[in-house]
């Protein structure tokens, strides 16, 4: 009914999440903070007077795990972050595929036929987005990230437990997903809501600025590979119903590319 839920024993250490989000912070401080403060500044953000439509108050950079991995190209990490991230994206995908896993007993399909769509000739593809959401002085004249769906499938989001602004739109009204320690808040993707010809939708989220604290967010994406076709699944189809279309991955891509901010429905019926 929502498109989202939050995950707790889902078997990933605590410990191993403590380090991440720690490194994760002072990876940031170290790295990060100096190049977000230069691109406000060659933005005019630095000095906020109206209400800017078309930035994204968030600083982040993208980890390839599957097909192929970029985490020894990233500049500045250290070993002992590189070696963490490695081993919680591992156990992420895991998680991701068991989840699949279950979706598909509570869809009535086959075990694996989530997966199986998802790896067309050459596998799934999965990365992580690690961002981090600065104090914003003007929160109400800028998002931390404007409202969207996710194109892909499945995503597994490692947020902070202290300081909040991830929200869902359900029935028309914002509603915060709050920070609960050591969780993972799951998300689904349009390639779920058509390969489930809508038994599941994806749903709009955004992420609000805070005037105080630094929020953390590290979200994993399960997707389909590049070639795979994302079609409802025959089973789900019912007679004389509306059905999703049918399209290969990398094509849906290319158009979200340039209309993510927008609603979804035109791209469904562009494809």
């Amino acid at each position: 009914n929502w498109g989202f839920f939050e995950l707790l024993n889902h078997g990933i250490p605590y410990d191993l999440m403590d380090n991440i989000e720690r490194m994760t912070k002072e990876h940031y401080k170290e790295f990060m903070e100096q190049k977000f403060k230069e691109m406000l500044r060659s933005k005019n953000l630095d000095t906020l007077e109206t209400e800017v439509e078309n930035v994204d108050w968030e600083s982040t950079f993208f980890l390839h795990h599957l097909p192929q991995t970029n985490l020894y190209d990233i500049p500045d990490m250290s070993d002992e972050y590189r070696a963490a991230m490695k081993d919680f994206g591992k156990r992420l995908e895991n998680l991701a595929e068991e989840l699949l896993d279950l979706l598909c007993e509570n869809l009535g399909l086959e075990k694996g036929y989530l997966k199986k769509v998802f790896s067309g000739t050459k596998g799934p593809t999965f990365g992580t987005k690690v961002s981090n959401y600065p104090p914003c002085p003007k929160p109400e004249m800028i998002k931390g990230l404007r409202a969207h769906t996710d194109a892909g499938g499945l995503i597994l989001l490692f947020q902070d437990d202290k300081v909040s602004g991830l929200q869902l739109l359900k029935d028309g009204v914002w509603v915060d997903v709050p920070p609960l320690k050591h969780s993972i808040v799951i998300n689904l993707g349009d390639q779920l809501e058509v390969i489930t010809n809508g038994k599941y939708k994806s749903i709009t989220h955004r992420v609000m600025t805070q005037k105080e604290g630094n929020r953390m967010s590290i979200a994993s994406f399960y997707n389909p590979g590049s070639d795979a076709e994302s079609s409802p699944a025959p089973s789900l189809v019912e007679k004389d119903s509306d059905e999703y279309p049918s399209f290969v991955f990398d094509d849906y891509m290319k158009l979200y590319a340039g209309v993510k901010f927008q609603p979804k429905e035109p791209s469904f019926e562009a494809m």
